[in-house]
């Protein structure tokens, strides 16, 4: 394909970025990267009584948060509104459109004696072929597309296959409404012919759409996009994803600390795939992605699936990366942000922290042992480790601690070698060692933890717990 491709997401700014706009988004923004091209953001407020800038902007922090990049600037369509009367003249003009002049109250009275006879409602207007010698003066109209007569409308869809309309379920749509605001409909086909879109990739709730845009196409006389009118996103019980299923905005995602990678990854394998390749990067998304692999069935959206695809993003994450998104988390959730102590002690864990934990708040809990600050309170699992004999025991180890070298290999040899002088095992004294530690039943390796600590916190540490 010669021609750059050029994509874009247009969402209506009445809301969050709601999670199957958040796919709808990836899919453009990864066909663009994917083939060199352009991936365009245009806000659809047309709709000035919903539209307002707080949405915009959770909308864009949506969009910056999943890491979907835009070419260019923001458009609005609002602010394009000339352009689109613009057209919807150059229409009237070379007759692929006509001024209707009928009032509310003969177009229902119309469409009552069509309902009365059992024949279509969709209107026909009478102005539509008259003489504009008869047009009334002073009198308001609208402007209206001419429908097609008989026949049938083929969208080719590169998603959904070869999908036939009856031209008479067409009607002579308004394009420009009597005070010469532009309709929904030809705003987007202006828009999206002015952008240079090559490619309509979009949920196929909009599919009938498509082929009343396309009355406008042909009327002025321009290219027809590609179409690719994506299933949605349905919940586990196969219905359309609502609030009874959980979470629908982006935003409540990363609040709940999911990385970023992780739902990238997890959205794009939603009614998408590439063999059966589960897990996989960015680049490999971006270069395996295709429209041929999008499913025309609607897609479920799964929990554990995205958990367990984070937690192997998690995983494999970089460990400074890690450290700022985690960071970005906890401010997104309005939680207290980490001291520079703490971030660099995360940072620090970071490579006993990533293995198995599915989410920002798991590996949070999981790093206690390097957040918190002595003395150190053990909750009440840990608690119990800490009798009057396991203190006295930790009491005993820490001169062992004094001199040695702080590596891996020798904390396991003194604490074997401690735990044999007292003929018993190493796991005997786990229990007391991570209560001490970490004031947790549930740690990191107690040696992962002795290295991260360093020597001086860790004596410290023991020295509280043997006091008491």
């Amino acid at each position: 394909m010669s021609a750059q491709i050029v994509t874009r997401f247009a969402p209506s700014p009445t809301g969050y970025l709601h999670i199957g706009g958040a796919r709808t988004a990836l899919f453009n923004w990864l066909y663009a990267r994917g083939n060199g091209g352009k991936f365009l953001l245009r806000i659809e407020d047309t709709d000035r009584v919903r539209y307002t800038p707080e949405a915009t902007a959770a909308i864009l922090q949506g969009l910056d948060w999943l890491g979907l990049d835009h070419d260019g600037e923001v458009v609005s369509q609002h602010e394009q509104a000339a352009r689109h009367a613009e057209v919807a003249y150059q229409l009237l003009e070379n007759g692929a459109a006509f001024k209707c002049f009928a009032t509310q109250e003969e177009i229902e009275a119309a469409r009552e004696a069509a309902r009365a006879e059992g024949r279509s409602t969709l209107y026909r207007s009478p102005w539509r072929d008259a003489d504009p010698a008869d047009h009334p003066e002073n009198t308001p109209f609208v402007i209206r597309i001419k429908a097609p007569e008989g026949g049938e409308t083929v969208i080719r869809d590169a998603v959904q296959g070869d999908v036939t309309i009856d031209n008479a379920q067409l009607d002579d749509m308004i394009l420009l409404r009597s005070d010469g605001s532009p309709v929904y409909m030809l705003a987007v086909v202006v828009d999206d012919h002015d952008m240079g879109v090559t490619h309509v990739i979009r949920g196929d709730d909009h599919l009938n759409n498509a082929a009343r845009q396309m009355m406008i196409y042909h009327g002025i006389g321009w290219d027809v996009p590609v179409w690719a009118h994506i299933p949605l996103i349905h919940g586990d019980d196969g219905k359309k994803l609502s609030k009874r299923h959980g979470a629908l905005g982006a935003d409540e995602y990363q609040k709940m600390g999911y990385p970023a990678a992780g739902m990238r990854n997890y959205l794009t394998r939603l009614g998408w795939s590439h063999g059966d390749d589960e897990f996989f990067t960015d680049e490999q998304a971006k270069e395996w992605f295709d429209i041929d692999g999008i499913r025309r069935a609607p897609a479920q959206f799964d929990l554990k699936k995205l958990e367990n695809i984070c937690g192997q993003h998690i995983a494999v994450a970089d460990d400074a990366a890690l450290r700022h998104e985690i960071e970005a988390y906890l401010a997104a959730a309005n939680k207290p942000a980490l001291t520079p102590a703490q971030s660099d002690g995360l940072e620090r864990a970071m490579y006993c922290l990533k293995e198995r934990a599915k989410t920002f708040p798991e590996l949070l809990e999981k790093a206690e042992f390097v957040l918190a600050s002595r003395p150190i309170a053990p909750d009440e699992k840990a608690a119990k480790h800490l009798d009057t004999v396991s203190r006295g025991i930790l009491g005993e180890l820490t001169p062992q601690l004094q001199d040695v070298s702080w590596t891996r290999e020798t904390l396991e040899d003194v604490l074997n070698g401690f735990a044999a002088d007292r003929d018993t095992k190493f796991g005997k004294l786990a229990g007391p060692l991570r209560a001490a530690l970490a004031g947790r039943a549930v740690t990191p390796s107690v040696f992962d933890m002795m290295l991260v600590l360093g020597p001086d916190e860790t004596r410290a540490r023991l020295n509280d717990a043997a006091s008491g």
